[in-house]
């Protein structure tokens, strides 16, 4: 089975190397993306979560310098996704995010940002029910960024009205949400039920139970749901402890990231390709589809913003085995992993 290359819209980090890191090398940029690239990865957005201001500034800064030094970033990183600063700060919803960072959606501030960068912020997650009127929200979608819904305990109503402003995707649904909800009016029921909406998921049987995935995806249907992995540099690494956005995270032996002593995650271990595996392993969706996910979806998703910014992905293609491992990745014409093919 062949597909065009996987693109993961939410990794903060992956191999060792931490994406948030202010002191990030075009080195350290390229060994992590050699790395996604062992696992189908051929684009992504590398990810930055919520930080100060002076902070988000000095990190995109030596982000978007790496990108543009290394081999691999021209060619895998087209632009970026802010997850943060403007979500709810609410405990249950602010997750791993430091609540004091955080703020309204501010279009200057995401101006600012936005004009600093060589290449463009395509992607910004945001609390819809911090964005008063939805104004950030129209503003941002009509400058060419996709706004989704994240760490948001909006309402049936806010989320209706979000999507009236522009927004089209919720980011790791299921997840940056307080335990106890309603039962039927909550952000997760409302997100499912806006048929605007396309839906990411985090399928490493940790942030979603292939039960509760199920029954989402059923809800969403396979046509708007995407995997991602919400990784971070504890990914494709042993046990252990790491560093992500100025905090340090352990990673568990059976994969889950989280700060020490905390009982909230922190992003995941996952690599794009198991979750493909995962979903299929599940029987929650056929090898075609689990792959389509990961690959064709996330692609139509962002088609528009790429359009808009005159980005084009690199030509790649992925060969999977009959049980869905990788026997090789081709990116802009060459043979980047495994052995060729007839």
């Amino acid at each position: 089975m062949r597909s065009d290359g996987l693109f993961d819209l939410q990794v903060n980090g992956f191999a060792g190397v931490d994406f948030n890191d202010a002191a990030i090398t075009p080195d350290r940029l390229d060994h992590a993306l050699r790395a996604m690239l062992s696992t189908g990865v051929t684009a992504c957005l590398p990810t930055l979560i919520t930080a100060r201001p002076e902070e988000l500034r000095a990190r995109f800064a030596a982000l978007d310098a790496a990108v543009a030094a290394s081999s691999l970033g021209r060619l895998m990183v087209p632009g970026y996704h802010l997850e943060g600063p403007f979500l709810n700060p609410a405990d249950g919803y602010k997750g791993c995010h430091p609540a004091e960072a955080m703020t309204p959606p501010d279009p200057a501030l995401f101006e600012a940002l936005q004009s600093a960068l060589a290449r463009p912020i395509l992607l910004v997650t945001i609390a819809p029910e911090m964005d008063a009127g939805g104004a950030f929200t129209r503003r941002a979608a009509g400058d060419g960024v996709v706004v989704a819904i994240g760490h948001s305990a909006a309402t049936s109503g806010q989320v209706r009205e979000a999507a009236d402003a522009g927004a089209v995707l919720s980011t790791h649904l299921g997840n940056g949400v307080a335990h106890q909800q309603h039962k039927f009016d909550n952000p997760i029921v409302a997100q499912l039920a806006e048929d605007r909406l396309w839906a990411d998921f985090i399928a490493d049987g940790i942030h979603l139970s292939p039960a509760a995935l199920k029954v989402m995806l059923r809800a969403k249907g396979i046509a708007r749901s995407i995997l991602v992995t919400d990784a971070v540099s504890a990914a494709a690494s042993p046990p252990g402890l790491y560093p992500f956005a100025g905090m340090t995270v352990e990673r568990a032996a059976d994969g889950s990231v989280r700060q020490p002593h905390s009982t909230y995650l922190a992003g995941s271990a996952l690599s794009l390709d198991d979750a493909v595996r995962n979903v299929a392993r599940w029987g929650l969706a056929s090898p075609a589809d689990a792959i389509a996910m990961a690959s064709a979806h996330p692609r139509a998703l962002m088609a528009p913003a790429l359009a808009r910014h005159g980005i084009a992905l690199a030509p790649s293609e992925v060969v999977w085995s009959a049980d869905l491992a990788i026997e090789s990745v081709s990116l802009d014409g060459s043979l980047v992993v495994g052995k060729p093919t007839s």
